[in-house]
This record gives C-alpha cells, structure tokens and sequence, in this order.
C-alpha cells in the first residue's frame, strides 16, 4: 500500500525542497520505497532526468537522497521564466509551448491530467511519495484551477503538512493567517504543521506552539533548526540568490559572477564556493564587477539575447572585456558562452522578440537559435587537463566558430566549446563543469590554491545524510508516516 503526504509552506523560500530531500533520507534509511514529487515547479534551475527530459534540481536532490534515479514523472510541469510575463512550459520533460500568466491560468485545468498521471505513475513503484507544493496555499486568488497545492491535495486526497519559516519572522501569524482563509475543504487537508530555520533555545517556543494549535487546532510535527548544511544543496531557483557564495576570506581566489536576470542553473557554481580558498562574489545588477577578481564566470540563462543587452546597460560588457584584456580569465556556462561570441542570433524569437546582440568578442565563434533543444546527461573528458567530466546539456541554439578548433571539453566522442588563443577564455555547453574534483583541482592550480579533488556530488550525499540526522532528532518522523494516506487509485486519478 502507497501512501502519500504533501508539504506546504506559509510563503515561498519557507525551506520545502530541503525539508523533503532530508525526509526523503530519512524514510529511505527505514527502508522504505521514497519517492518524490513536485506536481509544478517554476525554476530556471533545472536538472536531465535519466528518463530524458528536463525536471527542477530540487526533484532531481530529492531522488538522489531517496538512492533512486530521477524521473520526469517526478516534476511533471516545469515552468522556465524567459521574461517578467512568460515562461517556457516544459511538461513531462519536454517543451509544451510558452506562455503568459494568463494563458497559463487557462491552460492549467489541462496539465491536471498530466500531474495526476505522474502521481500514479511514482506511487506504482513507492511505499511512501513525498509531495512538494509551490508556493503557498494561502495565494487564494490563484486557487482556481491550482494543480500546484491544495488543488492537487483535493483531488488526489494527499494529506498536507504546513511549513513555517519562523527565521523571517511572523510565523504564529502566517500559521494562523493561512488556517482563517483557507476553504473548509482545504483547511480539512492540513494533518499539521512544522516550525523550519530556528535559530536557538526550541524551549523558548513552546508557548508560540501551543499559540498556532491554539488558532488553528492542528499539532505540530516539530521545530527544526537552522540547517547549515543546507548551503551546501544545490537550490531550486534565485530567490536569495544575491546571499549566494562563501564569506570573503584573506587570500582567496576572487570569482566574480554577473547577477543576470534570467540566470539559469547558477548551482553550476557551488563546487567553487564549497572551496576555502575561493571567494564567489555574485554581482547585483547596478554594481560594477569587482576590478581585483582574479576570474570572472558568465552563467547559463534563460534568455541569452535579452541577458547580454543588460550587460550593456549594467556596464558589465565593458568591465568583463577589460578584465580579460589585462589578462584576466573568464568562464562561460550555457548561455554565458553564447554571449563570449562575436553575436547571438535568434532570428524565430524562440527567446524573445525575434532579433540578435552583439557579444562580447572574446571568443572567435556565434551562436544561432534554433527551436531543438538539447536535453542530455553527458560523460565527458576535459581537453587541457586530461581529466574525466561529467554533467549535462540544456540548451537551444548552435555555436561555430575558428575557436572551437580548441575545444573544452570532449562529450560523447565529440567537441564541445571554445578557448580563445592565449587559453585565458573559454565557454562551454557542458554544466556541472566542475562538479569533478580532478578538474577543479586542476584547474585552480593556475590560480596558484589546492583544492580537494572531491567530487560535488559526494558533498551533497554528505550534506543530505548530515540534514537527515537532524530531521531523526527534532521531527516526528513516526507521527509523519502515520499523517500519510493510502493513495488513491479511482478512475478519477487519471
């Protein structure tokens, strides 16, 4: 028997995703069957399943604690901001189209099949599914046709557990607020509640505790700490994504990073920061890119030409070029190696309005859109170093160009990338460039610092096992598993 319960929070950034990958762990450790899932995500951080197809990290995190590959049926609906109104909508892994927020309203009653059929599909092979929810439920104004909280939790009859970050501040009243205007029929879903991010003596909340069970008549399931070791997982989108990197340390290599509006799959920078000796400085828009760093790193985007135009608005393009011609290095992930080209072309709008930009000029290559994309895992070996890689491709568009004659890296038995002539620039496809520990110690040896030749990954499995401790001790893990339901299998759950 498959039972099912769901996570909900009182706001965005509450600490869903990593409460769920933690339990994920946890429940797996009992030797049960977990499995995640997510029935809509919106995250420019996305991840390849090993089904094929695209899904958020925060899924793909919460299949690695659970020790199971991940699926696209664990992230059915996946939406991809490419501009202040509209995103890519990517459904079962693959791209369905785009759309503006009111058309997606429309469109969502009919993705419901498609999450229903997901939730189905996990539940066949789990004993326990573990179900995020997006955003918050209390957004009433978007409860009509909602696929991503209580509207799946009523139609697929998953008991929901509310989450409340108390680190911001307000959490008896976001509680007690989300309980008073939610419908009899929502508020009937809710078994409990969780405290998440405290900081200090949990003894000094217990009459904040009795206060919210007081309001709403739902028991708490627990007061979970401050999770340090949850900087160390890769994170579901961009909120907070300014506070991202380590505290500035004497000595260190110094990378800048260019805060891009639609910045994709930025994790791609973690190995660094988990470095001692390397300081990531994300760069906000309006500031200028800081004239000591020793390296500057171009992130992947959702929105190539429109993120290379705000380089000239944020004075970016000039101080990237000059840091590279005082012999600076630059690195270019995705997007941000389109843009070290000469010019990115996107003749069909498949972005954006249909148009180009001119790049950056610090590699002899350009880059055309065109609507295939590129979704792939990828074993690789690094050209220079010698050393394996491995990662994966979640692009649009074709790069040529003489510089590509010197490729980064070779995926699959063929080229990928460019470094420029004097090898102090260089762009690939390939993220995840250094997840491997042979090619990040190989590679900051030219920035003169050692650095462990640990595989990111084996960081994140620790990160996981270290936050699943803590869960053991202050959650009530047993009450949890006993909250779930059996999942349903009617005809309407289809």
């Amino acid at each position: 028997m498959t039972r099912a319960l769901m996570f909900q929070g009182t706001g965005s950034d509450v600490g869903k995703s990593v409460l769920v990958a933690g339990l994920c762990r946890l429940y797996a450790r009992r030797g049960l069957a977990v499995r995640p899932f997510k029935p809509q995500n919106m995250s420019n951080n996305a991840a390849v399943a090993d089904d094929g197809g695209e899904i958020g990290r925060a899924q793909w995190l919460q299949a690695l604690a659970c020790g199971v590959p991940p699926s696209v049926h664990m992230n059915p609906v996946l939406l991809k901001p490419q501009s202040d109104t509209g995103s890519q909508i990517v459904v079962h892994g693959k791209v369905a189209g785009t759309a503006r927020g009111a058309d997606y309203k429309r469109k969502k009653p009919q993705l419901l099949d498609a999450v229903l059929h997901s939730f189905r599909t996990i539940a066949a092979e789990a004993d326990l599914v573990l179900v995020e929810g997006a955003g918050s439920p209390a957004e009433i104004n978007l409860r009509a046709g909602d696929i991503a909280n209580m509207g799946f939790a009523t139609r697929a009859g998953v008991p929901v557990v509310l989450i409340g970050d108390i680190d911001r501040g307000g959490v008896i009243a976001s509680l007690a607020g989300t309980h008073a205007i939610l419908s009899p029929e929502d508020r009937a879903m809710v078994v409990g509640y969780l405290i998440n991010k405290f900081r200090g003596d949990v003894s000094l909340f217990d009459d904040g505790l009795a206060a919210i069970t007081d309001f709403t008549g739902w028991p708490s399931f627990g007061v979970v700490p401050w999770l340090a070791d949850a900087r160390r997982l890769p994170a579901e989108d961009s909120v907070g994504v300014e506070m991202f990197g380590g505290a500035n340390r004497s000595g260190a290599v110094k990378v800048a990073v260019p805060l891009l509006g639609r910045i994709a799959n930025f994790d791609d920078l973690d190995p660094l920061a988990a470095e001692e000796g390397v300081n990531v400085v994300m760069v906000p828009p309006g500031d200028p890119i800081p004239g000591d760093a020793h390296l500057i790193v171009i992130p992947g985007s959702k929105s190539t030409v429109s993120d290379l135009k705000a380089l000239d608005r944020n004075g970016w393009r000039r101080q990237i070029v000059d840091h590279a011609r005082r012999g600076g290095h630059v690195v270019g992930l995705c997007g941000g190696y389109q843009m070290l080209g000469r010019v990115v072309r996107d003749p069909k709008g498949i972005e954006g309005a249909p148009g180009e930009a001119e790049g950056l000029g610090l590699l002899d290559i350009e880059t055309v859109m065109h609507p295939a994309k590129t979704v792939r895992n990828a074993s690789a070996r690094s050209v220079v170093h010698d050393v394996p890689l491995t990662g994966y491709e979640i692009h649009l568009g074709e790069t040529i160009g003489p510089d590509c004659a010197r490729p980064v890296a070779i995926i699959d038995g063929r080229p990928d990338g460019a470094i420029s002539a004097d090898g102090r620039v260089m762009g690939t496809y390939l993220h995840g460039l250094f997840d491997a520990g042979g090619f990040r110690r190989a590679f900051l040896a030219g920035f003169g610092i050692g650095a462990e030749a640990v595989d990111h990954r084996a960081r994140i499995e620790a990160a996981v096992d270290a936050i699943a401790d803590e869960l053991e001790t202050v959650v009530a893990a047993d009450a949890l598993l006993e909250a779930a339901r059996p999942v349903r299998c009617r005809s309407d759950l289809r």
